[in-house]
């Protein structure tokens, strides 16, 4: 039996979890993706912190842990006040 096969999606997330910078070009090439940026603000969306870089070769992507500011924004939006963390 053979395995399923894994998404354009799950194997960009999974290379992002090796925790290194990925740039635009290398999603663009090893993925063929015709926009990748659509794709990282797709998992931005489902809830992933991603960050955004400009380095020399580029736009690239890594996936972090949220900063406290991004926590404390998200806590104040759902209980509608302001929340310090």
């Amino acid at each position: 039996m053979s395995r399923p096969k894994m998404s354009k999606k799950q194997k960009v997330l999974n290379l992002l979890t090796k925790g290194e910078n990925v740039t635009w070009k290398t999603l663009r090439k090893r993925f063929d993706l015709v926009s990748p940026t659509k794709m990282i603000d797709t998992l931005k969306s489902e809830g992933h912190c991603i960050y955004t870089n400009d380095t020399a070769k580029g736009v690239a992507y890594r996936l972090g842990a949220p900063s406290r500011e991004i926590l404390s924004a998200g806590i104040a939006s759902v209980l509608g006040t302001k929340y310090a963390y």
